[in-house]
């Protein structure tokens, strides 16, 4: 898989969040400041909850920032046969028959990107997942946490 258009892919998507959470932070602002918010009496929170909700969407904004800047700073080069698997890696696992693509990325875990018809699913350090697989190498097993129990995956490529 190409790591340049895969970066490219997350980058947009999350360039694409940030436009929205930004968007919904303005106006959320606006009607927390607006003349007609004003509360009627001292039950009203309408303007109260804008605000709240203004400033979480302006938080959710500043980490989307953070995580464009981070991704922007990995390397799009691909990791040579029997590297370890770190941030920035690519791993292809395999269970019962089924092969499921991730990338190790440094922030925003569970954000999906199609790359050439291939479904990439971002997992972080932060995770049960990403902590088993930090360090490991192609051909290695790891048990990774299922919906009943721990499933055996086999790492069948890094890169």
């Amino acid at each position: 898989m190409d790591k340049a258009a895969l970066l490219h892919a997350l980058i947009a998507q999350l360039e694409a969040s940030l436009a929205l959470q930004t968007a919904a932070a303005h106006t959320s602002h606006e009607e927390a400041t607006n003349e007609e918010s004003r509360a009627e009496d001292k039950y009203d929170m309408r303007s109260q909850s804008a605000a709240y909700l203004a400033a979480g969407q302006s938080q959710l904004a500043i980490e989307l920032a953070g995580a464009i800047a981070a991704y922007r700073q990995l390397s799009p080069r691909s990791l040579a046969p029997g590297d370890a698997v770190h941030v920035g890696a690519i791993v292809t696992l395999e269970s019962q028959g089924k092969v499921t693509v991730c990338f190790l990325g440094p922030l925003q875990g569970g954000l999906e990107v199609v790359v050439q018809g291939v479904a990439v699913t971002v997992i972080t350090t932060f995770s049960p997942v990403g902590r088993q697989l930090v360090g490991r190498r192609a051909g290695d097993r790891v048990f990774l946490p299922g919906r009943l129990r721990p499933a055996e995956h086999q790492i069948i490529a890094v890169g």
